[in-house]
């Protein structure tokens, strides 16, 4: 079972080092049990320091490129699909739209949707193991909300059943192949980007 847990590992997003990192708990639901591992994704955001009050601006949230592994420690990651990422719309503010532009590698047309107060960016897939990629950035449109107060960007998640990031992975050990529901959540999740309304 300890090497059946090495192989979630291989559900970690891989980035650049150097790179900002969004850090992720999550957990995976497989016919072996559940099992928890950290995940790593370079990401960073933009958004105007300052804006007036009632005013259009955007935020924009950029995921780096990352590349899944093909195999670890005698385990096959066959693929990766449904891979979902959710961004809340800041307090103190009003989404307006939202699009996404650019992206690799996804072998799928990514989407993007308001879901009660939260971006929700889908990728279908699959990305197959060994594969190269990167999501595309989410660009929310926003309007600000009253003189004084402050509009902070964040990633959504406070715990595995109120996840921020979730996927499906297809995996393959000897002969058995399963896919294993993975939620995830940031932790810390501190706000990616500060906005001061005047």
């Amino acid at each position: 079972m300890a090497t059946y847990r090495s192989l979630v590992v291989v559900l970690a997003l891989l980035a650049p080092a150097d790179q900002p990192q969004a850090a992720y708990s999550c957990r995976a639901d497989t016919k072996f049990g559940k099992h928890t591992v950290s995940l790593h994704q370079g990401v960073d955001a933009q958004a105007p320091a300052t804006v007036h009050a009632n005013t259009r601006f955007t935020i924009a949230v950029h995921s780096q490129q990352g590349t899944l592994p093909t195999e670890i420690k005698g385990f096959k990651l066959q693929e990766v699909r449904d891979l979902t990422l959710r961004v809340p719309v800041p307090a103190n503010a009003a989404y307006i739209s939202s699009q996404l532009t650019g992206g690799s590698g996804l072998n799928s047309t990514p989407s993007v949707q308001l879901e009660g107060n939260t971006a929700v960016l889908k990728v279908p897939g699959p990305i197959p193991g060994g594969a190269t990629f990167q999501l595309p950035t989410l660009s929310v449109r926003l309007k600000s909300g009253r003189r004084g107060t402050t509009i902070e960007t964040k990633l959504k998640g406070t715990s595995y059943d109120d996840p921020g990031l979730t996927l499906r992975a297809k995996i393959k050990w000897k002969f058995i192949s399963t896919t294993a529901p993975v939620a995830c959540y940031p932790d810390p999740n501190p706000a990616l980007t500060t906005t001061k309304v005047q």
